[in-house]
C-alpha cells in the first residue's frame, strides 16, 4: 500500500483513543476536555503502574506520558512497554527541557518530547502528526497525493515532473509528505528538521518554505504548500 492510501485510510478522530499518563490533576484536567471536545476518546491513569497496565491492553491509539510519574516513572512505563511489544506511539511531556533530557527521553522509546509549560494548541498538533505518522517508516518511496519521492535516489516529481531540491528543502518536503493533512507548527519544523532542542526566535521556517513552494507548486499548479495563519504550514492532498 502506498502512502497516498494509507493516510486515506486514517479513521476520523472520533474513533481515536488518547492514553493520558499525568499525575498533575490539573494539567490532565485540561487535556482531557480539549481533547474530548475536538472528538478524541480519552483515558487517563494518575500513575505510571496503571499507566502501562492500561498501554498493555493495547487500546490506545496514541499516548502522553509524563516524564515524572508516581509508583513508576514514565520513561520505565515506555521502556516496558516496548519491551513487550507495543509500538502505540507516545509523546512524553516533561518539566525537563535539557538536550540530554530530551535525549534520553527519545531513546527509552518516545516519539516525540514536549516541555512544560506548553499551549494546548501544540500538544493537539503534535498528537495529531503521530496520528498521521505512517506504520513503516522504512519506505523507500513516498506518495502523497500529485508528489513522489524517492528516498534513496533523494529525487522528487509532481505529476512526472522532476523537481530539484536542495538537502534541507528535501528533508523539508519529506517531513511534509509524512504528514500530509496534518497541520505543523513552526516550532516543530524547527525541532524535528533543522534538530534545534531550543526555539530561537527566527523566520527560518517561513524562508525555506517560501523556496519550497516556488519549486513544488509551478504558477500553473494547484498550491499544496500552504500556511495556516498564526499556526504553521500544511501540505494539502486534494481529494
Amino acid at each position: 500500500m502506498d502512502m497516498m492510501t494509507e493516510d486515506a485510510a486514517v479513521r476520523p478522530q472520533e474513533d481515536r483513543t488518547v492514553l493520558l499518563v499525568e499525575d498533575d490533576s490539573t494539567i490532565a484536567e485540561e487535556i482531557v476536555a480539549d481533547l474530548t471536545a475536538r472528538g478524541f476518546h480519552v483515558r487517563h491513569e494518575a500513575n505510571g503502574k496503571a499507566g502501562l497496565d492500561r498501554a498493555l491492553t493495547g487500546e490506545a491509539d496514541v499516548m502522553i506520558v509524563d516524564r515524572l510519574l508516581p509508583g513508576m516513572d514514565g520513561l520505565s512505563v515506555i521502556e516496558s512497554m516496548r519491551q513487550q511489544g507495543v509500538r502505540t506511539p507516545v509523546l512524553v511531556l516533561s518539566a525537563l527541557s535539557a538536550v540530554d533530557d530530551r535525549v534520553t527521553g527519545l531513546k527509552a522509546g518516545g516519539d516525540d518530547y514536549l516541555t512544560k509549560p506548553f499551549a494546548i494548541e501544540e500538544l493537539v498538533a503534535r498528537i495529531e502528526a503521530l496520528l498521521r505518522r505512517p506504520d513503516d517508516t522504512r519506505a523507500t518511496r513516498l506518495r502523497a497525493g500529485a508528489l513522489e519521492m524517492d528516498l534513496i535516489e533523494r529525487r522528487v516529481w509532481r505529476d512526472g515532473r522532476e523537481i530539484e531540491l536542495l538537502p534541507r528543502e528535501f528533508r523539508l518536503l519529506e517531513y511534509l509528505m509524512r504528514r500530509p493533512g496534518q497541520v505543523l507548527t513552526r516550532s516543530m519544523l524547527l525541532e524535528d528538521v533543522w534538530q534545534y532542542r531550543f526555539i530561537p526566535r527566527t523566520n527560518l521556517v517561513d524562508v525555506h518554505i517560501g523556496k519550497l513552494r516556488r519549486k513544488v507548486d509551478a504558477p500553473s499548479e494547484e498550491p499544496l504548500i500552504q500556511s495556516i495563519r498564526g499556526t504553521g504550514f500544511l501540505l494539502r492532498v486534494p481529494d
